[in-house]
């Protein structure tokens, strides 16, 4: 998972299924742009083709922890259409900012 930063905006590129097996490793980096102190996250989906409940309930936990720290997590370039489905079908697409 690659990982850019700049002064005010960390952005995230997962890559491939984002699952149970895998989204602690997202939370962790996702953390660790937090206690760095960043406010606003982007989190590529660019080469994301699949997710489930536990990642998209990690991108939540840090939406809402942005949120209270006054930042904002934003989803940008969502590429498939079934992940896309995914933060619609559950009405994410209302809480978190979206850029597809």
């Amino acid at each position: 998972m690659e990982i850019k930063r700049n002064d005010d905006l960390a952005v995230i590129y997962p890559g491939g299924r984002i699952d149970i097996t895998n989204s602690g490793d997202l939370k962790e980096n996702l953390l660790e742009l937090y206690n760095e102190g960043f406010k606003n996250i982007d989190v590529n989906f660019e080469k994301v083709d699949g997710i489930d409940s536990s990642g998209l309930g990690k991108i939540l936990l840090f939406q809402k922890k942005l949120k209270e720290r006054g930042g904002r997590l934003k989803v940008t370039n969502i590429k498939n259409e079934n992940v896309k489905n995914m933060f619609t079908l559950i009405h994410l697409d209302k809480v978190i900012e979206m850029d597809v």
